[in-house]
């Protein structure tokens, strides 16, 4: 199954010194606590918003994913 790797889009945002409210603004929202919730995993990012990201930081969307084995999640 494919999850959404927070840890990997906070890393790619603080590598490129991005501030939560820069993010919030690319993706359209008025706070940086729109962004700030789907990068804790409070929210879920749309397609949409996983493609800007990726293209924000030159990364192939692929990047933003890991695979979580389903067998794991049952332990």
């Amino acid at each position: 199954m494919r999850k959404v790797n927070l840890r990997k889009i906070k890393q790619l945002r603080k590598e490129a010194k991005f501030s939560l409210d820069e993010m919030a603004q690319l993706l359209g929202y008025e706070s940086p606590n729109g962004y700030y919730y789907l990068e804790i995993g409070r929210g879920k990012f749309s397609a949409e918003a996983l493609a800007k990201v990726a293209d924000k930081f030159g990364v192939p969307i692929d990047e933003l994913f890991f695979i979580q084995d389903v067998t794991e999640m049952a332990n």
